[in-house]
């Protein structure tokens, strides 16, 4: 395949990053050993970019930095203030975009983050060959769940409906869904949207994946062999990881748990967030204050070496485009109990762990707590399904891969313009 020159809309970009900038560096990366890629992002990303090409240089990779001006930021404060902050950035990086593209010509323009669909993307005014995403948000918590969170979750889960309805009816966002010639979803869900927003030609592409580094790293974390094949444990350790919010469904992982009543197992919980206190009352409730332990928010060093010390990953998000926890517990040979919903649900298969049918939530804690013991009592079915997960991550959740199936995509957008222009 030809190198394109392909310009990226990258807002959150920085190496050595999970979530969203991890998405834009990691792409861009990958990217430019196909391709010639010019990556448009933030300007406060630019210490930690140069820093690390400066240690270790990628080959056709070149950033353009740029950022409202300093007295327009008074109100990027908040998770509301910053995605105000985006909206705006988007919309004046049109013209920052143009300019490029009149300098140098651009094969392709493909905004990578946010991974957010129903809001604008200035790479879609440029004039070149438009690639959205992947992006997400499509998704919804199941109704039958809702009346298990509290009533501040529930707000929230209200106003991220609003948002979302509102986004959609956004005349630049309408017209980025026109413009695109490709549009990756991260789900099913997302894909339903796009193409309810009327985008042609809508594939379905998580957004996570892990580098080589990561792999490396998870792959010494799995799970050590014996030479008969057989793993044992006299324990049973459970994880959950990730923002204690009520979306993420801590609360049914604990009740699961206690259900489960299994001896000698501990709950450990990674994480921070608005539900804390309520899932720390919630254990002590249920006689849990001893086997449920909350480490808090730790470094992502430290983060992974939970999952090394781990069993299983339970993780029943209710609505997730993603799942890096998901991926990184796979990577590491643990097996997984999420939920059948949103991103981990494309990443775990029945080969790889066990879903849980989004139901009411009695029905998903008793789903979740027989899980939990199916697992605890049988160690060789924790090794072969972490096995198998870590082999479906190095097959289909690499950068590479991702980036192989994109370039594939360029060629595709590349070729229905030209017809159209014919």
């Amino acid at each position: 395949m030809n190198r394109l020159r392909v310009l990226v809309s990258a807002y959150a970009c920085e190496p050595g990053k999970g979530s969203e900038p991890g998405v834009g560096w990691n792409l861009a990366r990958e990217l430019a050993s196909h391709h010639e890629v010019w990556v448009l992002t933030r300007a406060n990303n630019q210490h930690a970019i140069e820093h690390e090409l400066a240690r270790k240089p990628v080959q056709g990779l070149h950033f353009v930095y740029y950022d409202l001006p300093r007295w327009s930021r008074f109100w990027k404060r908040g998770s509301r203030g910053v995605q105000l902050y985006y909206y705006l950035w988007q919309l004046s990086a049109i013209g920052v975009l143009r300019r490029l593209h009149a300098e140098l010509g651009f094969d392709i323009v493909h905004h990578v983050t946010f991974v957010k669909y129903w809001a604008p993307s200035a790479a879609a005014f440029v004039g070149a060959p438009f690639v959205w995403g992947p992006v997400g948000g499509g998704e919804n918590t199941p109704v039958r769940l809702l009346g298990s969170m509290s009533l501040r979750s529930r707000c929230d889960e209200e106003l991220r409906t609003r948002a979302r309805r509102l986004g959609e009816r956004d005349p630049f966002v309408r017209f980025a869904a026109k413009t695109a010639s490709v549009a990756f979803a991260t789900t099913p869900e997302t894909a339903y949207r796009l193409k309810a927003l009327g985008v042609q030609d809508v594939r379905i592409l998580p957004q996570v994946a892990l580098g080589c580094d990561d792999l490396t790293l998870l792959g010494e974390m799995g799970v050590v062999e014996r030479t008969d094949g057989v793993v044992e444990r006299t324990d049973i350790a459970f994880l959950c990881l990730g923002r204690l919010l009520g979306l993420k469904g801590t609360h049914l992982a604990i009740r699961a748990f206690a259900h489960a009543n299994i001896d000698g197992a501990v709950l450990r919980i990674v994480g921070d967030g608005p539900e804390r206190a309520r899932l720390e009352k919630l254990a002590s409730g249920l006689g849990l204050a001893n086997r449920v332990v909350f480490r808090g928010t730790l470094p992502r060093a430290e983060a992974l070496i939970e999952i090394k010390k781990a069993d299983v990953l339970v993780h029943p998000t209710f609505h997730d485009s993603g799942g890096w926890v998901t991926l990184e517990a796979m990577a590491a040979s643990k097996p997984v109990i999420c939920l059948d919903s949103g991103g981990p649900a494309l990443q775990v298969t029945s080969s790889t762990g066990i879903k849980v049918a989004p139901g009411d939530p009695s029905q998903c804690v008793t789903e979740l707590a027989q899980a939990m013991q199916k697992l605890a009592h049988d160690a060789n079915l924790r090794h072969q399904l972490g096995k198998a997960g870590r082999s479906r991550v190095e097959r289909l959740f690499t950068w590479r891969a991702k980036v192989e199936q994109i370039s594939a995509a360029y060629l595709d957008a590349i070729s229905a313009c030209t017809t159209i222009v014919k």
